[in-house]
């Protein structure tokens, strides 16, 4: 098993020649952060979206009606058990359908993996923000990202402690990927 990276874009008009290398530096940032955290499977969706998009689900979910960079969705809450999970006479056709003795499907998806949850960036913020703090698009999308995972582990930044806690988590998976400020 692995951590997967499900990649969803509602934006139009995105810039396919800027954005060419996100999917790969998303994908290694997901295996770095999973491997210092102690995840070695699961499921993350990444939605890329604009402002418009955040501010409506920061609206439903959070009673915020404004944009912002990121939002987290976990899939289950922190510190909850792990359900059991029994299979019916769905199991065995499913597992027919794998195609290597690994039990993945030929694409890599294992249909078993927990999914992690879901994290949605605004790529419009996220470019305001790198021009703000005056670094790469790229290190902002990765700073995001890596945010919103630590999130549906269960991280916080409530208080101080927490946020220094999770900024060091941010920074040294970022350092590996090549990302520092």
């Amino acid at each position: 098993m692995t951590l997967t990276l499900e990649w969803y874009d509602e934006r139009e008009g995105s810039d396919e020649a800027k954005e060419a290398g996100w999917k790969e530096l998303l994908e290694r940032l997901l295996k770095l952060a999973g491997e210092s955290e102690g995840v070695e499977a699961g499921v993350v969706s990444l939605t890329l979206t604009d402002d418009e998009g955040i501010r409506e689900l920061n609206r439903e979910h959070r009673g915020l009606d404004k944009p912002t960079d990121v939002l987290s969705f976990p899939m289950r809450e922190p510190g909850a058990d792990e359900p059991e999970i029994r299979y019916d006479d769905d199991y065995e056709t499913v597992e027919e359908e794998l195609d290597g003795d690994d039990g993945l499907e030929a694409d890599g998806f294992d249909p078993f993996a927990e999914m992690l949850g879901d994290i949605v960036i605004s790529v419009p913020r996220m470019h305001e923000q790198a021009e703000e703090y005056g670094h790469s698009a790229d290190r902002e999308l990765g700073f995001l990202f890596v945010h919103g995972f630590l999130h549906l582990l269960g991280y916080d930044h409530m208080t101080e402690e927490e946020e220094k806690t999770m900024i060091a988590k941010q920074e040294a998976v970022l350092s590996k990927a090549g990302l520092s400020r």
